[in-house]
């Protein structure tokens, strides 16, 4: 056999073990790929709320005030308005170094999550003081029990106390100074997101057009196959 065979063989050979590793590569890679796409779409999907929130109507829904509260526009997650007179205990908590309440409207099925007002200093371990009981009004998200899970607290203490009423077994929460289009962060979040299962997508397509020019003969690169 001649060298000029010897070599074209050698090269075919290298071609052979070339074509072998790059459909390999694909096997190995597009699982971690669509495995980060599917953790992207889920982070995306625990976001959503606030993303829909974020661009919903700024102008309030009026909700009436206490004898008079129009039950018929209940929405959750819409940016509403109302005003009643609160309950006599509420839950207190802290956000950082702020402390907040969350304080009831009395015979509704309202709660409303408010920052503490003088006269409502609180700290883990001592007695809750009683809520201001002037009447007011508020402005804020409002979201149903199922959809704020984070004052699951405050609605079984309220709910326990009986000064609130369920609507149709439901209670409902007002985040005070919650407004859409305000939270510039979950745009940001949101964006990132899409961009990363974007470019995960496009490693994949880009992985497997690879892997077919390797092997035209044959079906797409299996895992790992030979």
């Amino acid at each position: 056999m001649s060298r000029e065979q010897l070599q074209e063989e050698r090269d075919e050979r290298i071609a052979q073990l070339e074509a072998r590793l790059a459909r390999r590569g694909v096997g190995v890679r597009a699982p971690v790929l669509v495995l980060a796409m599917v953790v992207g779409g889920v982070l995306l999907g625990m976001v959503w709320k606030d993303v829909a929130y974020f661009f919903s109507p700024r102008t309030p829904l009026t909700l009436g005030s206490e004898g008079a509260y129009r039950y018929e526009l209940l929405e959750s997650n819409r940016y509403v308005q109302l005003h009643g007179i609160p309950t006599s205990r509420g839950a207190y908590g802290r956000e950082g170094e702020g402390v907040y309440v969350v304080v009831g409207l009395r015979e509704s099925p309202f709660l409303v999550r408010r920052g503490a007002l003088p006269g409502e200093e609180w700290a883990p371990g001592q007695v809750p003081r009683q809520p201001d009981q002037r009447p007011f009004g508020v402005r804020g998200r409002l979201l149903t029990e199922a959809d704020a899970e984070r004052y699951r607290d405050g609605f079984r203490l309220l709910r326990e106390m009986g000064e609130v009423q369920p609507k149709d077994g439901q209670l409902w929460i007002v985040v005070e100074g919650e407004r859409p289009g305000a939270d510039k962060g979950v745009l940001w979040v949101t964006l990132l997101l899409l961009s990363f299962i974007g470019a995960n997508g496009a490693l994949l397509i880009r992985s497997f057009r690879s892997c077919s020019k390797t092997r035209p003969a044959g079906p797409p690169c299996p895992d790992g196959g030979a």
